[in-house]
């Protein structure tokens, strides 16, 4: 409501303000806090409060829950007592939220006349709050705008459902009177962690060093304060075939991608059931609408391989030279790699310059990498290094058998020579199979689709592939 962020002020009557309200100013309610951490957004919350129970029948009132709370989820325990009946409380106290919930109730308007000073005071009874705040003054119906004029609203009382906290009301039987600790366990959205990776590549040493950091993000609306926070990573997958109308088709495989090989070693980390467990090894407060780093991986002098790949789609000419992609690859294995499971993540590669300060030259996305993995991580496109593939001829050998000449030119400008990994997919598709009967070069089969050569490109210079193909339809 633009009046309500102009000049028009809303204010509460001392005095007015129930019992049952909430204290804005109120330090945290929560108690001895644990926080589990889902990848994809969902988390469990555990929280130990020491509460003073009457005996018999009363209504606990928790505040500092989650706003996004997930109510059927909670679960309450002390002992000697039994739930009731429980409520959630997540309309919170706001200038907006106010003026809705004043819709037929009377308020006082207080203006302010700017030439003298002076002070009018005006009962009023809000009508309706859509898009403006229309009232209701003695017999004249008026619009509240934001006209310039210092306007402001008081208030006779808080609605008894707006809460200044999102709160969880809980109703107990207590057996008998007395303190004691009470557990209230939830899963909320809202909260999220990924891991983030910076990694620092020294070309001439043929190394990387890597820190992995754990990003926290909060949106729950909600701060914990000093909570204990374990950290789950893994996500439960599925894969399936596709059809169309009726009829399967086999996919094309795509290009190379992160993970070259999947690990087999186990990652010296607790697991729960197929997840790795990542605890944070102090207390951390995670306030909301923060974002907080930590640390978890810190290795240095691993041993790194840069090289550059080019993936050719099919058997066409391509109209200009295309650049190569730059790729690092690396371990994650315990000997020669960086020792650890990897958690999703985004992995930011820096390289020093020649005065030694480090510069970003590319970023690459991980999945959940388990130890002893290879990975070949894309760092962006290369300048010097560039790929041109031509259809040298194409001929039908008789009624279901093509057969294709390609040639494969590939130059470097850098100063020293480029390893260069080549791959020709395209090799068996929908219901063709795809042959080489001739090649200047022994290639390596990938899979039914694909080959590679991997072609050593001399400094300064270039090198050419040729290949001659067989497809049988």
């Amino acid at each position: 409501m633009r009046a309500l962020a102009g000049a028009c002020f809303l204010t509460l009557a001392l005095g007015a303000v129930p019992a049952a309200a909430q204290d804005p100013a109120a330090g945290n309610a929560q108690g001895d806090v644990a926080v589990t951490i889902y990848n994809g957004g969902q988390s469990l919350v555990q929280d130990i409060r020491q509460i003073s129970f009457p005996a018999g029948r009363t209504r606990q009132e928790f505040p500092d829950v989650s706003a996004q709370i997930r109510p059927q989820t909670v679960s309450f325990s002390a002992a000697g007592t039994a739930i009731v009946e429980q409520n959630f409380d997540y309309d919170l106290l706001s200038p907006n939220a106010l003026m809705q919930k004043a819709v037929g109730e009377m308020v006082t308007l207080l203006r302010i006349n700017p030439a003298t000073g002076a002070e009018t005071r005006e009962r009023a009874k809000v009508l309706a709050v859509n898009g403006g705040v229309v009232l209701e003054i003695g017999s004249r119906i008026e619009i509240l705008r934001d006209d310039g004029l210092p306007v402001r609203v008081i208030f006779d009382k808080i609605p008894p459902n707006l809460r200044a906290k999102p709160t969880l009301s809980i109703t107990v039987e207590s057996k008998s009177a007395g303190t004691r600790p009470a557990t209230l366990s939830y899963l909320t959205s809202g909260l999220g962690w990924s891991a983030d990776y910076v990694s620092l590549y020294d070309e001439k040493a043929g190394t990387i060093d890597v820190q992995g950091w754990v990003t926290l993000t909060n949106n729950s609306g909600t701060t914990f304060d000093k909570a204990r926070t374990l950290l789950v990573a893994g996500t439960p997958s599925a894969a399936g075939m596709a059809s169309y109308g009726g009829t399967y088709y086999r996919s094309r495989p795509a290009p190379p991608g992160e993970l070259r090989r999947a690990g087999t070693e186990t990652a010296p980390r607790e697991q729960l059931g197929d997840y790795y467990l990542y605890p944070l090894a102090e207390r951390t407060t995670i306030a909301n609408a923060q974002t907080k780093q930590v640390s978890f991986l810190d290795v240095a002098k691993v041993p790194a391989q840069k090289i550059y790949e080019y993936t050719v789609g099919g058997f066409d000419n391509m109209s200009e030279p295309k650049s190569a992609a730059s790729v690092i690859k690396f371990s994650s294995s315990a000997e020669g790699g960086l020792g650890d499971a990897l958690p999703a993540g985004t992995v930011r590669f820096y390289q020093r310059d020649l005065r030694g300060d480090p510069q970003f030259i590319g970023e690459s996305r991980i999945g959940h990498t388990p130890m002893g993995s290879e990975l070949g991580l894309k760092t962006g496109e290369a300048f010097d290094v560039k790929i041109k593939a031509t259809l040298v001829s194409r001929e039908r050998r008789s009624p279901s058998t093509w057969r294709s000449s390609m040639s494969y030119l590939l130059t470097n400008a850098r100063p020293q020579p480029v390893t260069v990994d080549l791959v020709q997919r395209g090799l068996d598709w929908y219901w063709d199979d795809t042959r080489i009967i001739t090649e200047s070069q022994k290639s390596e089969r990938l899979d039914s689709d694909g080959t590679k050569w991997r072609v050593t490109v001399p400094a300064n210079g270039e090198a050419t592939i040729t290949a001659t193909f067989e497809t049988r339809y």
